[in-house]
């Protein structure tokens, strides 16, 4: 059975930062595939400053076509909005009954898990691969040595999408933290520059 992680996100846009993990989640750790699931629309997020889905979406794929074992999804797209994590795991089960699913979270994440929607139902349900970011406050204690979470020593990646908008914005070139695909579509499209 392959094992899939699931890693989401706005990708908004998607940069090396987000690549460079998910590479490593593939080839450091026991997970056979990475899907990066491309959320609509996070509950905790306002939507005004988002891309449209599709765009999100082809920028995923350009920054991912040369790497077999990861892989774009638009899966997230044809679910009931807001998006919550568990319905969404519920339905890729359905849809992918020979695959096990596990989720990729940063450990910023990880101590705001006890907030998520069903997040006992996840856990007991589901390993989670967390890779170290830089946050304040603590990993709560339930989390601590949970035998489903796996602290994977990925690279510390503290590049955000933000940064990179109001960067492009303020005309600075940031080419060096995109893929060149990435780069190319957002400059072509006129993306982020007012």
């Amino acid at each position: 059975m392959k094992k899939i992680g699931l890693y989401f996100g706005t990708f908004n846009p998607i940069h090396i930062g987000h690549l460079t993990i998910a590479n490593h989640m593939v080839e450091f750790s026991d997970l056979d595939e990475v899907w990066m699931i491309v959320t609509p629309h996070n509950p905790f997020k306002k939507k005004n400053t988002l891309l449209d889905n599709h765009h999100r979406l082809e920028m995923v794929y350009r920054a991912t076509e040369a790497y077999p074992n990861i892989k774009p999804s638009d899966i997230e797209f044809k679910l009931p909005q807001p998006n919550y994590t568990v319905e969404t795991l519920i339905h890729l089960e359905e849809r992918f009954p020979n695959k096990e699913f596990s989720l990729i979270m940063g450990a910023d994440n990880l101590k705001g898990l006890h907030k998520w929607k069903n997040y006992e139902v996840i856990l007991e349900n589901y390993a989670i691969y967390v890779y170290p970011r830089i946050s304040e406050g603590k990993v709560p204690e339930q989390f601590v040595g949970h035998p489903k979470i796996n602290q994977v020593d990925a690279p510390i990646m503290e590049i955000s999408s933000t940064f990179i908008r109001k960067a492009i914005k303020s005309k600075k070139n940031i080419t060096p933290l995109l893929p060149v695909k990435v780069w190319e579509y957002i400059d072509l499209m006129n993306f982020y520059k007012n």
